[in-house]
């Protein structure tokens, strides 16, 4: 779990992820914990390379409202992560990103315009898919059921990490007009939503990165909404 990351590093094209590991991975999706054990979650396998240039070339804007919000979470120098200890650091992401007021020509730039982008030669692309018609009993928004599809999520990752095998949530993946283009090239039926998406494979050059996370007794309560004393 300390050693899970998100990748944002290109994968090896060349390195192929073998069908008996991608099986693991499927499997800990598998016993992964739904409400009401619903298991209202579909998995699509992408390693065609045809089918990873298709889904490369859908184009995916990027919103002011992303940037800014963004923003917000990143710091500009390792010190400044380590005191906040939640985050990320700005240069993981464009330079374009990185104002509070971006041009939105300049976000519009083509380089980050597409889902190649994104999935930078990823050999191997999982795309799970749910049916919004179903909830879990009582849970508005479905909010159990968004609960369900982290915990498949989770699982995925950590058996992935297990495996050696890099991974990347590709949020991108469930905007509005991404879905319908992946619907049109996948073929999923229309009562199915994007849940997320991720790309596996192995990283071209050291994905290493700096990990902050805020000490337990940051967020935890005893006994009502005191810090706890140890």
């Amino acid at each position: 779990m300390q050693r899970r990351h998100s990748s944002r590093t290109a994968f090896d094209p060349r390195r192929a992820i073998a069908r008996r590991a991608l099986r693991k991975v499927l499997e800990a999706a598998r016993w992964a914990p739904t409400a009401h054990n619903m298991q209202n979650y579909e998995v699509i396998v992408i390693d065609d390379p045809d089918l990873l240039r298709a889904v490369g070339g859908i184009r995916s804007e990027v919103s002011l409202t992303f940037i800014k919000e963004n923003l917000e979470q990143l710091s500009f120098s390792e010190d400044e992560l380590r005191r906040k200890k939640t985050g990320l650091l700005a240069q993981n992401f464009p330079p374009a990103w990185l104002t509070p007021d971006p041009n939105p020509f300049e976000t519009a730039d083509p380089e980050h315009s597409f889902l190649g982008n994104a999935i930078q030669s990823s050999p191997t692309l999982m795309i799970v898919v749910y049916d919004a018609a179903r909830r879990a009993p009582a849970s508005e928004g479905d909010v159990l059921g968004m609960m369900s599809l982290g915990c498949v999520l989770e699982n995925m990752w950590l058996m992935a990490d297990s495996l050696g095998i890099s991974l990347q949530v590709v949020s991108a993946m469930s905007g509005d007009h991404v879905e319908e283009e992946l619907r049109r090239i996948l073929g999923f039926p229309k009562s199915m939503k994007v849940a997320f998406g991720v790309r596996l494979g192995y990283p071209l050059a050291d994905a290493a990165t700096l990990h902050v996370r805020r000490d337990v007794e940051d967020f935890t309560h005893v006994n009502g909404y005191a810090p706890w004393s140890g």
